[in-house]
């Protein structure tokens, strides 16, 4: 009974230390952003070192800017937040489809040209289906691995335990909805 406990604190300790890792860090703010109504939509790049979370890209409101800074704010491990957002002005509302289908505006879906109707994802939601496919899988320590996306692009970043573990990594990235390439700066550290 007692190594069942020790070896269950020892995993939430493992949990927690992953955690405050910074590509840990990055991994929960990009995710709880991802997941936030007011910021999920907006191209935010979230940076960490040494536990301060630099967060640049543009918003469409004072809101939205303000939400991403306190998402970041509030994440555990999170010592410091620079704060690099833009505020730029709101789309119109109504018939601006952008190439996904979805109105810019009012954020309905329509026809795009090629007659698809598509859910937009965008850079910060490819990023987390990417995070949550490595975290899903037995095979790779998606802790680990820091995932970046910039126009589709998907940079995965960490130390893994083998060449085979990178190579899953980059395939799992590479079959997300999304992804136009991968970049792998995985390093083996045995």
């Amino acid at each position: 009974m007692l190594q069942r406990l020790a070896a269950l604190v020892g995993v939430a300790a493992l949990t927690v230390a992953c955690a405050q890792t910074d590509a840990g860090i990055t991994t929960n703010v990009k995710s709880k952003m991802a997941a936030d109504d007011t910021v999920k939509a907006h191209e935010i790049n979230v940076d960490t070192k040494n536990g301060v979370v630099t967060l640049t890209g543009d918003v469409d409101s004072p809101i939205a800017k303000e939400r991403a800074v306190q998402i970041a704010r509030t994440t555990d491990g999170v010592r410091e937040v620079v704060d690099h957002l833009t505020v730029t002005e709101a789309a119109p509302t109504g018939g601006l489809y952008d190439r996904d289908g979805v109105d810019r505006g009012t954020g309905n879906i329509g026809d795009n040209a090629e007659g698809r109707n598509e859910p937009i994802t965008g850079d910060p939601g490819i990023t987390s289906a990417v995070k949550a496919k490595l975290l899903a899988d037995s095979m790779v320590s998606g802790l680990r691995i820091d995932v970046d996306t910039e126009n589709g692009i998907v940079t995965l970043t960490g130390n893994v335990k083998s060449k085979a573990e990178a190579d899953r990594a980059v395939m799992i990235a590479r079959k997300t909805d999304g992804v136009t390439r991968v970049v792998n700066n995985l390093k083996v550290a045995g």
